[in-house]
Parts: structure tokens; C-alpha cells; sequence
């Protein structure tokens, strides 16, 4: 950890890291064109790497400038192209690390979506395609199917010779997958499903990969059979594959797809809508691991509740979430190391001592703008590790998670996907406004993820949806009973002592002990003493638990419909408490990386890194630590001037931070960083960007 006085004494008069003094002109360090601190950045790019570093260098190995996003192609074009470099990466292998062995993988799923992640580090285009083929096809194939259909479709799914697409979404439905519209009913007479789209709002839509590559869709469908009265008898959303199109590429009989054409963003996904028209399969199309339909017409399940069954489903699919959160956050990386590497080579106006241009990075507003954001780049990666892992050894050992660790695996994959999507496309954002005019040219690469990255955000789940769920889950005391929850069943399992979960879940860690037992008197506890922050954070948390739990606490006892009156009403304090929770528990999981570090120099840079990872949080929350007399005015201004203090003192670290991210050195040939397209000062500054 980095103590006040160093902070302070980074900012002093003379001793910017980015302009050294006049008689010491150039450290006898690199320039800033040049790479950082080469021994530095390995120590610091090992955490980064984490557990799956082979995989992360395999992948390094395979990209090649051709898989970077292909400025002023055609939409057909950009189609061509990344289905071209798809083929590429199933000729690789790298695939079948996503599956079992027994299916024909490798079974190394950490592997596998540490894989994906560094795709985004290209064309975001190309990791969604990947993700839809192989992560959604391929993964509902492989979670829900039987060891028949496994063997008969995985093969062609690694190998690209089956395109398939995961036809969840419906136009009118939205985030709420339990009540889509599209139905499979079982037809006795011929032992067959018919697929049906019954309104216009139950038309699959937003759908990668059918518009134009697909063959064969996972849709998922309420699965309706009939009792021997003919009654119909509904049994909640199942998935079942239909096939779409034929090997020309013609709609088969009964379906009906739409290419929806010029999106927002990623251009080489084929994005389109598809109608099903009384489509029959056999039997067998239903990946029936969580459902089963025999020749009489029989459903049975092992899990009995609609709603238990339907949660349990989705949470195989949670490597969606977990890959898109990884993918958002290599985009974002990329993203800073082009603003930072541009900072430190653009020069504005004269400085007054020595007549020379001054860098960007110089500047305090600018070190303000970049040095936080990567600081959280650092803390989210960490987090991504850490929710890999634990999903990797929920795969590889699944009695080992009981139901409730199970359900938290889950809260924290739609976490931390809200939390760095959304924290990508403002860090895009910030990186392109960090670069001016620049930034805005499509050749220099940012505008081009700043369109990509939006839409993740959205799906794989709607931000705000999936922070509401971190919320319910928190409210609910991680409870291990599956049912329908509604806003009145929300509102019951708020009467549980949410508080008390939060403590034993943060105390879980055998960091917390260790670091809390420091902090003598919190109130005169430097705001960089590590126990102190994570005290801060938690008890933040602990008290918007309890404030909202008091609030729905009003509903107990009232209808459906005043129940989902005061539910609403708390709805922004819930979705305050799921970030917050977020919040501490990402800090967790970069302390604990911080802890483990065994490079002195990479654990002390990191360790800065954490401290401005946690001020940044109180700057942007100040108002509510003052509102609830967790700070005093004195302390939350000392917080703002100590995060000051840390950019600047960061920024004289900065290329060797981004150098740590391991981005292929081809990503950078651009021409706001090659000279081209400058119309203003480019120079190199003496020693800008290296430890003074």
C-alpha cells in the first residue's frame, strides 16, 4: 500500500513524473514511444494473466492484425470476413476447450473463456460470433442435452460444419425469458413437438447468426403437453433444436427469418428474426436433461417446481454472462492503452519553464479522466479471474457446490457482468473524448468498439435487470430454495437478516480477518489503510441491505398488487445495493490478488492501484457516505485530494500499466500513434510515462 506522505509527496512542486526537472532531461529512461518498464509490467501482467496464462499466451500467439476489426468494409463483407476468421479459430482447436471430454473437448472451460475474453482485445464482431456458435449453440447442446445429442451434434458445432444460433429473445418479451410466448406442443399422435410463434411479439428477434449462417436453432419455448382428458398441461421453458435452414442456405418449410440489417454496431454478426409456422421435430430435439417427454406423451423432471426448473436451466448458461463481462473489459483495456499511449505522445500548448510542449498525461483533469478508470481495469480484471475460476470448478466438480454457493457462483456472473459492461462503454467513451479528434477517426479503432461494445449492456441480460437480481439474491440470504419469486415472495425472503449474510460472506475470507484486525479507530484510520476501505465498502453495503429490507418490510402481509407498489417504489434503493455489493466484492477479489502477488515491486504498484480503485468509489459517492455520517466533510475532501494525488502519481507509471495488459503490439499501429493524421504537435516527451 502506498502511505499519505508518498501520495503527497508525488505532487510535489518539481517532481512530476511525466516532465522532469531541467537538469535532469531525461531520466535515462525510454521515451514515451517506446514500451514502460519491461520487468515491472511482467510482474504486473502475471496477476493480470492469473490462473489461465497458457491459454491467455496461446491466444496471443494465434492473433494476427488480419482478425482486427476491418475499417470500411460492407456489412456482407465484415460477414465474410469473421465468419473466414471463425473457421480460422475452429481449425485451431481452441473450441473444444469449452467442451467435456467425453463430448470431444479438452474440458478446460477457465480456459476456454479466458480464450474468448482476449478476442476482445480485436473484433468484438468476431468474439460474439464465437460466443453465439460455441458458447450458446454449442454450450445449451452440451448442458441440456443427453449424452445421444451431445455425440451427435457437438462435433459439427466445434468444426463449424453445423452454424447454429440460440433463439432465446422474443420481440415483445424482453428480460422476461419465464413468460415467453413461443410454444412446443406435444403431438401424441405422431410422437413429434410443433414449434409455433402464436402472436407477433413471440417472433424471435435479435438473434446472432440468423439472419444468414445458421442451420439449426436452440429455441426455447414454453413446452406444453396434454393430459388424457386433452387438457393441456404446461411445464414452463424448455429448449428444444430446430432445424432453420437448409445446406443452400434456403428458410425450410415453416420458418421464416429476418435479417435485421444495419445495427448500432457489430457488423459481422448476422443479427435476424425467426417465425416458426407449426414447425414439427421429433422427440429427441428436446435437450431434455431438466425435462423429459417419453413416446406416451409422459413429461417427467427431476426438479419438480416450474420455477425451480426454469432458474436451474438458466444457470447452466451462465459462461454467456461470465465471457461477455470478460470480452467488454479486454475491450475497454485496449481502449485505455490507446488514450494512454496517445497522452503521453500529444503535446498542447508551451509549458512556462521549459518551452516545450506539454504531454496530455501532464495535465491533472487528464490524469483524472484515464488513471482511475485504469486502476478499475485492473480491479475488474482480478474480479473476471475470480468468477472464472469458480465457475471452472463448479464444471469440474458440481457436488462440490451445494445449492446455496451454487446460486452465489451465479449472483456474482451477472454482477460482474453489469459491472464492466457498463463500465466498458464508459471508459470507451472516455478514452475516445481522451483522444479528441482523433479518437474519433474510425481508423484508430475506438469509435469502432465504442459502436461494438454498446449492445453489451444489453444483452446476455439488461444491466439494470441483472443488478436487480444481485439485489433479490442479497435480499433473499442466498436462499436455497428455488421457487416463483415474486415481488410478495421478495418481499418475505426480505425479512431475513440480510445484514448478518453480509458479514459472514465478507468474513468468509481469510483476507478479511487479517486486514480488519489493523483498524484501531476507523474514523482516524487513513483512508489507504486497506482494513479501513474494506470496512467502508462493506458497511456501505450493510446498511443499504437493511434500509431497503425495512422498506419492503411495509408490504407484508398485502396483495400482488401493493406488494409490487412498494416493491417498485424501493426499486432504485435495490439496484443501489446490488452495486454496492458489487463494489466491495470486487475490492475483495484485488486485495486478494494484491496479497498474493510475490513480485515487491508489482505487489507496491498494485497496491496504489487498489487504494485509487476504493477512492474513486467514495469521490463518485461522497454524497451518500455524508448523507449517512460514514465520512465527515474533512474526510471525503482528504479522499478527493488523495486521489488526486495518486493519478498523478500513477501517471508517471502509466505506459508500463498498460503495457501489463499484454495487448498484441499490432493493435497499435494506428496512425494517431504512428504519426499519421496528427494535425497538432506529436513529440516524443523525455522520459514521459517511466518511473522517475
Amino acid at each position: 500500500m502506498t502511505s499519505e506522505t508518498d501520495v503527497q509527496n508525488a505532487a510535489a512542486p518539481g517532481a512530476s513524473p511525466l516532465t522532469p526537472p531541467v537538469d535532469r532531461p531525461n531520466y535515462g529512461r525510454t521515451t514515451s514511444t517506446g514500451p514502460g518498464d519491461a520487468a515491472l509490467a511482467a510482474g504486473l501482467q502475471k496477476v493480470l494473466d492469473g490462473h489461465w496464462a497458457e491459454a491467455r499466451r496461446f491466444t496471443r500467439e494465434a492473433m494476427t492484425p488480419d482478425m482486427l476489426n476491418p475499417i470500411g468494409l460492407t456489412m456482407e463483407e465484415h460477414r465474410d470476413h469473421v465468419l473466414a476468421q471463425l473457421q480460422r479459430l475452429a481449425d485451431s482447436g481452441m473450441p473444444g476447450l469449452g467442451f467435456r471430454e467425453e463430448d470431444g473437448g479438452t474440458g478446460d472451460t477457465g480456459g476456454a473463456l479466458t480464450s474468448f475474453e482476449m478476442l476482445g482485445h480485436l473484433d468484438l464482431s468476431l468474439m460474439v460470433k464465437a460466443g453465439v456458435q460455441w458458447g450458446l449453440f454449442g454450450g445449451a447442446i452440451a448442458n441440456l442435452g443427453n449424452s445421444e445429442t451431445r455425440k451427435k451434434y457437438l462435433p459439427g458445432v466445434m468444426s463449424l460444419d453445423l452454424l447454429g444460433c440460440f433463439a432465446m429473445t422474443e420481440i415483445g418479451g424482453g428480460s422476461d425469458v419465464q413468460n415467453l410466448e413461443t410454444t412446443a406442443t406435444f403431438d401424441r399422435g405422431t410422437g413429434e413437438f410443433v414449434i409455433h410463434t402464436p402472436t407477433p411479439s413471440a417472433e424471435k428477434a435479435y438473434i446472432g447468426n440468423a439472419a444468414r449462417d445458421g442451420r439449426m436453432a436452440a429455441v426455447f419455448a414454453q413446452l406444453i403437453t396434454s393430459a388424457d382428458n386433452g387438457d393441456d398441461l404446461r411445464h414452463g421453458v424448455h429448449c428444444l433444436l430446430v432445424p432453420i435452414r437448409d445446406e443452400a442456405g434456403n428458410d425450410l418449410p415453416g420458418v421464416t427469418t429476418t435479417d435485421h440489417g444495419h445495427k448500432g454496431g457489430l457488423p459481422g454478426v448476422d443479427n435476424g428474426r425467426i417465425r416458426f409456422d407449426h414447425v414439427r421435430v421429433p422427440r429427441e430435439a428436446l435437450l431434455d436433461r431438466f425435462g423429459a417427454v417419453d413416446a406416451s406423451g409422459e413429461y417427467s423432471s427431476p426438479i419438480d417446481s416450474v420455477g425451480a426448473r426454469f432458474f436451474t436451466m438458466l444457470g447452466t448458461l451462465i459462461r454467456g454472462r461470465v465471457s461477455v463481462g470478460a470480452a467488454a473489459g479486454a475491450s475497454a483495456r485496449t481502449a485505455l492503452a490507446l488514450a494512454v499511449r496517445y497522452s503521453l505522445g500529444r503535446r498542447q500548448f508551451d509549458h512556462p519553464e521549459t518551452g516545450t510542449g506539454i504531454p496530455l498525461l501532464e495535465y491533472r483533469e487528464h490524469q483524472r479522466r484515464l488513471m482511475p478508470r485504469v486502476a478499475r481495469a485492473y480491479a475488474y480484471a482480478c474480479a473476471q479471474n475470480a468468477i472464472i475460476a469458480e465457475l471452472h470448478e463448479f464444471e469440474k466438480n458440481p457436488e462440490a457446490f451445494d445449492e446455496v454457493r451454487r446460486r452465489e457462483m451465479e449472483t456474482h456472473a451477472a454482477g460482474i457482468k453489469a459491472t464492466v459492461t457498463a463500465f466498458a462503454n464508459d471508459t470507451i467513451i472516455e478514452a475516445r473524448l481522451a483522444c479528441g479528434g482523433a479518437g474519433y477517426m474510425a481508423e484508430n479503432l475506438i469509435t469502432e468498439m465504442r459502436k461494438d461494445c454498446d449492445v453489451f449492456s444489453t444483452f446476455e441480460g439488461d444491466n439494470i435487470v441483472l443488478t436487480q437480481l444481485v439485489g433479490k439474491e442479497l435480499l433473499s440470504s442466498y436462499a436455497a430454495e428455488f421457487g416463483d419469486m415474486d415481488q410478495r415472495e421478495t418481499v418475505a425472503f426480505a425479512l431475513s437478516t440480510a445484514v448478518d449474510v453480509v458479514q459472514e460472506k465478507a468474513r468468509a475470507s481469510t483476507l478479511w480477518q487479517k486486514l480488519v484486525d489493523t483498524v484501531t479507530d476507523r474514523e482516524n484510520t487513513d483512508l489507504l489503510d486497506r482494513g479501513n476501505q474494506l470496512e467502508l465498502l462493506v458497511d456501505r453495503e450493510e446498511h443499504l441491505l437493511e434500509t431497503v429490507a425495512r422498506r419492503l418490510r411495509k408490504a407484508q402481509g398485502q396483495d400482488g398488487s401493493a406488494a409490487f407498489k412498494v416493491f417498485n417504489s424501493a426499486q432504485d434503493h435495490l439496484l443501489q445495493a446490488g452495486r454496492a455489493h458489487m463494489d466491495s466484492w470486487v475490492f475483495a477479489r484485488f486485495a486478494e490478488s494484491v496479497d498474493s502477488c510475490e513480485d515487491p515491486e508489482a505487489k507496491e504498484v498494485l497496491g496504489m492501484l487498489c487504494d485509487l480503485y476504493v477512492l474513486d468509489i467514495v469521490d463518485g459517492d461522497k454524497g451518500w457516505f455524508l448523507e449517512h455520517n460514514r465520512l465527515t466533510t474533512e474526510r471525503t475532501k482528504a479522499a478527493t485530494s488523495a486521489r488526486n494525488r495518486l493519478c498523478t502519481k500513477l501517471a508517471g507509471k502509466a505506459r508500463t500499466l498498460v503495457d501489463a495488459f499484454a495487448i498484441p503490439e499490432f493493435v497499435f499501429d494506428v496512425p494517431m500513434l504512428t504519426g499519421g493524421g496528427v494535425d497538432a504537435p506529436f513529440e516524443v516527451a523525455p522520459g514521459a510515462g517511466q518511473l522517475p
